[in-house]
């Protein structure tokens, strides 16, 4: 990391952990290692490559976790497994305090899909990267500005299964609503050009570390 005398920053081409604890558990139980893009007070920005050993949550026996009911879908055991981030790569945007990351995703040859808002804690940064925890509600964006709500019927369940309260919802369709305005005024970082954005080839694929899930982390200076 770089800096001094303030909030550290790390350096592009950096590998770092971006993960999400369990709702309600405090456990890790999604980690992805990146390549740090850019990391200042506005914006941090990050490549996950095609390939990339993620962890992510399933069901006990293995299953994975959209192939089970609704009804039970947050309430059936679960367990984590290691699998590999096949297709193209995802660039990852955050800026400090904002209650989403803006995720942008390509189809082969480069040719740009779609913009992903993943609704969710605004990061905590660590030594190792940042931590945040998904609030299930998400919003696709589309070359020509137009956009949907995606996974309502999971926002909802994960209040009936007792993940978020009526409280914590409030605050996730104010947030949506906010960034809803942000996509109609398209504002950064839609207007920003990141769709025509390339990783450098020199980069390497980052490894899944052993410790992965380390808990508490280390709050970064």
């Amino acid at each position: 990391m770089t800096g001094s005398g303030g909030p550290q920053h790390w350096a592009p081409g950096e590998h770092i952990l971006w993960r999400y604890r369990g709702n309600g558990s405090g456990a890790v139980h999604i980690c992805r290692p990146v390549t740090v893009v850019e990391d200042t007070p506005e914006l941090l920005a990050v490549w996950m490559a095609p390939g990339t050993e993620c962890v992510k949550p399933v069901l006990s026996d293995g299953t994975p976790v959209h192939e089970e009911p609704l009804a039970t879908r947050y309430t059936a055991p679960r367990t984590t497994a290691r699998a590999r981030w096949f297709g193209t790569g995802v660039l990852k945007l955050a800026r400090p305090a904002e209650p989403w990351s803006v995720w942008l995703f390509w189809d082969r040859g480069w040719r740009f899909r779609s913009w992903y808002v993943n609704l969710e804690e605004p990061r905590t940064r660590w030594s190792g990267g940042i931590d945040s925890e998904d609030h299930f509600l998400d919003i696709s964006v589309y070359p020509d500005r137009s956009w949907l709500w995606r996974d309502e019927d999971e926002f909802a369940q994960a209040q009936r299964a007792g993940l978020m309260d009526a409280a914590l919802a409030a605050r996730v369709r104010e947030a949506g609503r906010a960034a809803v305005e942000v996509i109609g005024a398209w504002d950064a970082p839609f207007s920003d050009g990141w769709e025509d954005w390339r990783p450098d080839p020199r980069w390497t694929v980052p490894e899944l570390p052993s410790d992965w899930d380390r808990t508490p982390a280390h709050t970064a200076p």
